[in-house]
């Protein structure tokens, strides 16, 4: 039976019991001038649009954005007073390489550009409440290869460590459609995988599940497709610096 003092260290919930759920914040880039147009965004853009707003978001969504816009956009959020909010989601769907690198429809974004507009000592009335953030886009040139795990045994394995950049400060969540360095697949009529299987998790165990299982829940799902005629591998991560346990029950 565990102690009162070891009961005192249990995560607690996130207060979201505020008049508003929060700003929902959507990039979604599809033509750009240097780039191929990433055909199926549009399906990712709506998939989403629909669960946050049914989970009691404010969505806005900005469409072929260039950078100085979005740096503006986000900016401008920010300075916004949340006191009265639970949380805050931004989203950017778009083509992205290694170095945490996005793309506008102009030119290439640092993801700590928008990130750190956020950090507690510059947007206060988010101080202490969830600030999630959700990357459709490729971190690099590999393509995961499917393996066929190990029983057990002595081998040693050699892997390469993966190394996530985070932005400075409590309560952020970094979520990722493809670990770093790899490519992230997206269907021209269906929409990227990871969004896809994201948004029909939301819409089944949105209101139930404490949101990084779910994300855990996701990432099992993607890693299990075989994707084009190679059966390719897609694995999305997440980092989390919460604090807390988070839940997206229904408002009263």
């Amino acid at each position: 039976m565990a102690s009162e003092e070891e009961d005192s260290d249990l995560p607690e919930e996130y207060n979201m019991d505020h008049k508003r759920r929060g700003l929902a914040l959507i990039f979604n880039q599809e033509n750009f001038s240097e780039h191929a147009p990433r055909r199926g965004t549009d399906q990712d853009k709506e998939a989403l649009t629909k669960r946050f707003e049914e989970l009691g978001f404010e969505v806005n969504v900005y469409n072929d954005e260039k950078r100085k816009d979005i740096l503006d956009r986000a900016k401008k959020v920010a300075e916004e007073d949340h006191t009265d909010a639970d949380c805050f989601v931004c989203v950017v769907l778009s083509h992205g390489d290694e170095g945490n690198k996005i793309f506008a429809t102009d030119e290439e974004v640092n993801i700590k550009e928008i990130t750190h507009l956020f950090k507690e000592d510059k947007c206060k009335s988010l101080a202490g409440k969830p600030k999630i953030f959700i990357f459709q886009a490729c971190r690099g040139k590999h393509f995961e290869n499917a393996v066929t795990p190990m029983a057990g045994g002595d081998e040693e394995v050699e892997e390469q460590a993966v190394v996530c950049t985070l932005p400075a400060g409590e309560d952020f969540l970094m979520c990722y459609s493809v670990s770093e360095g790899f490519y992230s697949f997206r269907d021209s009529n269906y929409g990227g995988f990871y969004i896809q299987d994201l948004c029909k998790t939301l819409q089944t165990q949105g209101s139930t599940l404490e949101f990084t299982e779910l994300l855990t829940l996701v990432n099992l799902k993607v890693s299990r497709c075989d994707i084009g005629v190679r059966k390719w591998k897609q694995m999305p991560c997440f980092t989390s610096m919460l604090t807390k346990k988070l839940y997206f029950r229904p408002k009263p």
